[in-house]
């Protein structure tokens, strides 16, 4: 197969740790070529979805030289068998406008992971709330009052912009905190930016789990990500610490049952947060977390993935 994979720029790759170095690994191991883009590399024109890629070849070596490039040329991405959406969010108009070339690519024949439709309609947030039995008490609104009483009802929860990544921009709230209206005008800026509140679930001192969902099977292993230092968060960009357990019987029952909606919707792969007993997150931009498991269990993670890939396309 042609793989293209768009992304951020492969040099801030942190390969001992990505997950899309880790399928473009797995990716070349079984015999497919790999190609790169960034999305504003994508254009239209003459009525045809074109991209400015280049060729990927993997060195073998860490550092700043584990890749070389081609030179870049311009293909339609009907080219290409399996096209990975691989951007980090932030979750901005860029990012949108992506996803609608994408979409329009797909009905030019371009087989797009995860579909550019349901990057849209599938806000990593929100998207929970398709799931009201797996949550916990949550709270979607711009106005710093309702805010406030959410937290003076629950007494502790917590604040979360709906277009971050890596627990950028989270605040845990408490009605005896003085700087709680700060809190709340900061986070929703005046009552300008829509926010989610969660009642906070103590049970993130045992980690926040990510549970990778692929072709709607979830991988037997997760990795718990959790706080240290006191901090609320178990992210590991902001410091968390990651350990690699089996799924538990809850785990697998929340990834079972969000399983056919995720493959109805165009999700091959998919990244759960569960905290506790609760769904907190569905993660369908660009899930991580694949060589941490593949470093500390026998899941090849990325070998699974492409051979979804390889499915969905019938490359086999």
């Amino acid at each position: 197969m042609k793989i293209l994979f768009i992304a951020d720029p492969l040099a801030g790759f942190k390969i001992k740790k990505d997950s899309t170095f880790a399928m473009m690994e797995a990716a070349v191991k079984r015999q497919h070529a790999i190609y790169f883009c960034e999305a504003r590399d994508i254009s239209i024109e003459g009525g045809r979805i074109q991209v400015d890629a280049v060729s990927v070849s993997l060195t073998g070596r860490d550092g700043k030289d584990w890749y070389r490039c081609g030179d870049s040329q311009r293909h339609l991405l009907t080219a290409f068998n399996a096209i990975v959406m691989r951007k980090d969010p932030p979750f901005d108009l860029e990012y949108l406008y992506a996803t609608q070339l994408l979409t329009l690519a797909e009905a030019e024949g371009a087989r797009v992971f995860n579909q550019g439709q349901a990057l849209r309609d599938f806000n990593e947030k929100l998207a929970i709330l398709n799931f009201p039995e797996f949550t916990a008490p949550t709270l979607v609104t711009a106005k710093p009052s309702r805010l406030l009483s959410f937290v003076r009802q629950h007494q502790d929860a917590i604040l979360k912009p709906l277009d971050g990544m890596g627990g950028s921009g989270i605040f845990r709230a408490r009605p005896d905190d003085p700087n709680l209206n700060v809190i709340i005008e900061t986070i929703s800026q005046q009552g300008t930016r829509t926010v989610m509140a969660q009642r906070y679930i103590p049970e993130i001192r045992d980690g926040d789990k990510r549970v990778l969902v692929i072709d709607g099977v979830p991988v037997d292993y997760c990795l718990a990500r959790i706080p240290q230092g006191g901090d609320n968060r178990g992210n590991l960009a902001a410091g968390g610490r990651g350990e690699v357990r089996p799924l538990s019987a809850r785990d697998r029952e929340i990834a079972m049952a969000l399983a056919p909606e995720l493959k109805r919707r165009g999700i091959l792969l998919a990244g759960l947060d569960i905290i506790g007993n609760y769904l907190t997150e569905v993660n369908v931009t660009s899930p991580t977390c694949f060589r941490e498991i593949m470093d500390h269990s026998d899941v090849d993670v990325a070998a699974l993935f492409v051979a979804a890939l390889e499915r969905a396309v019938g490359q086999h």
